[in-house]
């Protein structure tokens, strides 16, 4: 071999390995630079992507934040529209209480005025009186002496003649003036208060009652009584059992009938009977649930009858205890005349008989309507109602003069004010108007025959006739045994013996008659 081959050789290789080399870098330049353009081309990539996330979440927060402040802005709303209500209603019961002291203080304005121009009348009376008194005593002086002179009487014997005429002349005089001041009074009082009750009851306008038997339910189909009676009777038996009541499934087509003394019971009964029906499931378990569920809501609607009937009459709120006894009132009749409907009626009118006298109208329609307050709870507690009522009010913190007025409305108490009185006679109006009150025939009848017995007990009458549904007794009376004057003695007999004996609404009059047929024949 030739030795200059292997020196080709060796710069061959290093030729190309020099090449190689230059390659590799160039290729490793290549790579580093596509790696550097793919990294900041990622980097970039993610800041977008950075970026674009950062928007995301800003406009999500922003989003969030628009809806936080429009809930908060709506609260506010809602918060300054309930604050408004609450300050128009304040306002508007300042204003009311403000119209109210304006009232009575015109009132007693108007009281002072009249018993101001009373004083003063009471003052001219009584100079008056002096001036008589002083003129008098000259004339007794004047009347002495001339008895001295004529009579020739010592001074003693003169001043008791003249006493003892001026006693009798004096004892007449008292007489007339006594006889005629009572006339008149009477005249007067019967004038004003027939005047005073024909306004109130021209007025008012109340509704007419109606004859309340018995409660039913209505039922879609006769098949549902056999449900409501249940296997062996057990579903009847539960409901009996939680509602207090008696359940009679009759022949009576498409009804199921409801018995019992509570009135309470009874409606409490036939919303749960209703129900049950509406519901399709009756079973013991079933039947207590709503008979409960019933029973709450009863006392809520009990609570809320009574709120509603003080705020009816636009009074001032009343206890809570007395607000729920009212509500129970609507549960309880008297002769088919509902009990809160008569004390809101008693209320109204004493309200109006109360502004015809000039006394307080708001405390007269407390008055009235809680006079009957009592029977709520008449067969809880012994006594007559109005004296229950009364101890009731008192314990809730009511008033005395309404406490006062509720216990006297029946005189079974001393009235310490006018309001026992007019809560009498507004009592009286709306138990005895035509329409309020129904009774049955028995009673009726009854009523009518012991009126009729009890004119004809007297002496000298003939015959008696009790007209006008009761409301008067014509008493036919013997002449011959009675003359004028008589009669007008025993037609106050039989008004008083008709106050002392019988019990009735409203007033009865007595008419006698006397008539003297005297028949002659001509021949």
């Amino acid at each position: 071999m030739d030795p200059i081959t292997p020196i080709y050789w060796l710069s061959g290789g290093a030729t190309l390995l020099a090449a190689a080399s230059a390659l590799v870098v160039a290729h490793h330049r290549r790579e580093g630079v596509r790696l550097r353009r793919e990294a900041d081309q990622r980097a970039a990539q993610l800041l977008s992507d950075a970026r674009r996330q950062a928007d995301d979440l800003i406009r999500e927060s922003r989003l969030l934040a628009n809806e936080e402040v429009l809930k908060l802005r709506e609260q506010t709303e809602q918060y300054m529209s309930r604050r408004r209500l609450e300050i128009d209603e304040t306002e508007k019961r300042v204003t009311d209480r403000e119209r109210l002291v304006n009232q009575q203080l015109e009132r007693l304005v108007g009281d002072e005025e009249r018993l101001r121009q009373r004083a003063d009348h009471l003052q001219d009376q009584r100079n008056e009186l002096e001036r008589q008194i002083a003129e008098q005593v000259r004339q007794r002086a004047d009347l002495r002496e001339e008895l001295a002179r004529i009579a020739r009487l010592s001074h003693d014997e003169a001043k008791t003649l003249l006493l003892r005429q001026a006693a009798d002349d004096t004892k007449r005089d008292a007489a007339e003036l006594t006889r005629h001041i009572v006339e008149d009074a009477q005249m007067r009082a019967e004038e004003r208060a027939r005047h005073i009750l024909a306004t109130v009851v021209q007025r008012y306008a109340g509704e007419y009652t109606f004859e309340s038997t018995t409660a039913s339910v209505a039922i879609n189909s006769d098949e549902i009584k056999g449900r409501i009676i249940g296997r062996e009777g057990r579903n009847i038996r539960a409901f009996e059992t939680a509602t207090g009541v008696t359940v009679l499934i009759d022949d009576t087509p498409n009804a199921v009938v409801i018995s019992g003394f509570d009135p309470v019971r009874r409606a409490i009964a036939r919303e749960a009977m209703a129900r049950l029906i509406a519901d399709g499931r009756i079973h013991p378990t079933r039947i207590e649930e709503i008979v409960a569920q019933v029973q709450r809501e009863m006392e809520e609607s009990i609570l809320r009858l009574g709120e509603e009937a003080v705020a009816k009459l636009g009074l001032a709120p009343v206890h809570v205890e007395t607000a729920r006894l009212l509500g129970r009132l609507r549960f309880r009749h008297s002769y088919s005349q509902n009990i809160l409907d008569h004390s809101i009626e008693v209320a109204r009118l004493a309200g109006l008989i109360a502004a015809e006298l000039g006394d307080d109208i708001e405390a007269a329609k407390r008055a009235g309507l809680l006079h009957d307050i009592g029977k709520a709870v008449t067969h809880e507690i012994e006594g007559p109602h109005a004296i229950v009522g009364a101890d009731l009010l008192r314990q809730h913190g009511e008033d005395a003069r309404i406490v006062n007025g509720v216990a006297s409305h029946h005189q079974e108490v001393e009235s310490e004010g006018p309001l026992g009185v007019i809560v009498s006679a507004a009592d009286a109006i709306s138990a005895s108007r035509p329409g309020a009150r129904s009774e049955t025939m028995t009673a009726y009848l009854k009523r009518i025959e012991s009126l009729e017995r009890l004119g004809a007990s007297f002496r000298g009458v003939e015959k008696c006739f009790a007209v006008q549904a009761g409301r008067e007794l014509r008493v036919l009376v013997r002449p011959d045994e009675l003359d004028d004057d008589e009669c007008l003695h025993l037609a106050r007999a039989i008004c008083r013996r008709i106050e002392d004996e019988l019990q009735y609404p409203g007033q009865i009059r007595v008419t006698l008659v006397r008539e003297t047929r005297c028949v002659e024949y001509a021949k």
